[in-house]
């Protein structure tokens, strides 16, 4: 199953104030930054798989609507059903190539996020390689710094996992209780 991109490193740049944090890491040898939200996860598959930089830095989830599904089962807004179908279809983009999961997220403001978000950045995503969902504040002024210091030193740590071994089973990853089990 295609899941990742044959280039460098994919990060994607998640949360609120993301366009500003694109707009930080312009202009960094060696780092191609993609506006990419809200764009049809094919294109914004080739168009990451195109890059040919060390660093492919962009602001498209493939997981988007797999999250928002999920964070609204747990908040009484939608069905199972709803999230099955979101797996299903992430898993078809990711199997055609039509989807490229990111080597690394990066959080802006995590601690900012609604209680059930927080729980699927820090808990149901980022319990399956702790390591590659990074926290970060959103960069409040030009010139910031701080993400072009964690681009520079993202750990190493094991790859994720194939999202076909994991995704299927998110209905039973509870906020407050994911990652407590194991």
């Amino acid at each position: 199953m295609a899941h990742t991109a044959n280039t460098g490193t994919v990060v994607a740049v998640v949360g609120t104030g993301s366009d500003e944090a694109l707009a930080a890491l312009e202009g960094i040898p060696g780092v191609e930054t993609l506006a990419l939200h809200g764009t049809e996860p094919a294109l914004a598959a080739r168009r990451i798989a195109a890059a040919s930089t060390p660093w492919v830095v962009h602001d498209a989830d493939p997981l988007a609507h797999v999250a928002a599904a999920w964070v609204e089962l747990y908040e009484e807004r939608a069905t199972l059903g709803t999230l099955e179908l979101e797996v299903e279809t992430a898993l078809a983009q990711f199997g055609a190539g039509e989807a490229i999961m990111p080597d690394y997220y990066i959080v802006l403001d995590p601690e900012d996020a609604a209680g059930t978000w927080r729980h699927w950045w820090c808990g149901a995503l980022g319990h399956r390689a702790p390591r590659r969902v990074l926290p970060a504040h959103a960069p409040t002024m030009p010139g910031d710094t701080a993400l072009r210091r964690i681009l520079t030193s993202l750990p190493a740590s094991r790859p994720w996992p194939d999202p076909a071994s994991w995704l299927p089973g998110l209905a039973f990853d509870i906020p407050d209780r994911v990652g407590l089990r194991e």
